[in-house]
């Protein structure tokens, strides 16, 4: 049975970010085996690299695929972290690309960074200060029948129709393309919220990423993280569970990786990934 949600009593409400620019305080950064690199990381228009792509394809340090956008003011920019879901519309309203449409992909903690996917001709029309507005919908999504196991957080509810979620046996079904253990979660846990940002998959050790199957993820992948709980906060605890969908790039540091922003968690053994290669939101929503 096909999985339903409250959709027709979510509020859909504006918020607005710019596209902004990458910073550095420091050329270096230190890789897990202590060497120095130089690498492009988060912010900006990027132009090469989409939700689609490996996440271990180029040389760069937590690359945000797209475009990313953030509020100068401190206030409103919490608000559009926590209100923008993937899968949202998002407009241009401001510069040489007004009125073109795109797609909330992610959200990026640490930078607090909304993510935004736009075809490459209007990639080529943006600059660094247009004004991107986000119809934000999809915080305080229930799904039905699981009101009170699970969280729905971060995701517009027509995305998650187009999840294919379903009900088997009392468990919410969930296609997902790779599993990740707990003991791969990284950076982000003990984060207070879950609402936004993400947190990374850890990827020093090659061999384990290999036989998990984790060495082929993508942007916009969807993948059960298993027994971790982000139901307030990101924790270990055995028998959660977390849907979650890659947001942006491997990272070079320490106890970093590709990260995941929380979609649908539960505390209990109620919520479960029905492994489908094609589980990516590129698939789901024809991002070319």
């Amino acid at each position: 049975m096909k999985a339903k949600s409250n959709a027709k009593k979510l509020v859909a409400q504006s918020v607005i970010g710019e596209v902004h620019s990458p910073a550095a305080a420091t050329p270096y950064r230190v890789d897990h085996t202590g060497r120095a690199r130089v690498l492009p990381a988060t912010g900006g228009i990027t132009y090469n690299v989409k939700v689609g792509d490996s996440v271990f394809g180029m040389q760069g340090d937590h690359i945000e695929p797209g475009v990313s956008i953030q509020n100068k003011e401190r206030t409103e920019n919490v608000a559009l972290n926590l209100l923008a879901c993937v899968g949202n519309e998002a407009k241009v309203v401001s510069g040489e690309a007004k009125g073109k449409k795109g797609v909330v992909t992610g959200k990026h903690g640490g930078i607090e960074h909304v993510l935004v996917y736009f075809p490459k001709d209007v990639l080529d029309e943006l600059a660094i200060g247009d004004k991107i507005q986000v119809k934000a919908q999809g915080q305080g999504m229930l799904v039905e029948g699981f009101e009170e196991s699970i969280h729905a957080l971060n995701m517009d509810p027509a995305f998650f129709e187009k999840l294919g979620a379903t009900v088997k046996d009392g468990k919410l079904q969930v296609p997902v393309a790779a599993v990740v253990p707990a003991h791969l979660m990284g950076s982000g846990i003990g984060s207070a919220s879950a609402y936004q940002g993400d947190y990374d998959i850890m990827t020093a050790d090659a061999e384990e990423l290999k036989q998990n199957g984790l060495e082929k993820l993508r942007y916009g992948d969807i993948v059960l993280l298993q027994d971790c709980d982000t139901s307030y906060g990101r924790g270990f605890l055995k028998g959660a569970a977390t849907i979650g969908i890659v947001v942006h790039s491997n990272c070079i540091l320490m106890g970093h990786g590709p990260g995941v922003t929380t979609l649908l968690t539960a505390k209990t053994p109620v919520l479960e990934g029905v492994l489908t290669k094609s589980a990516n939101l590129a698939d789901y929503m024809g991002l070319k």
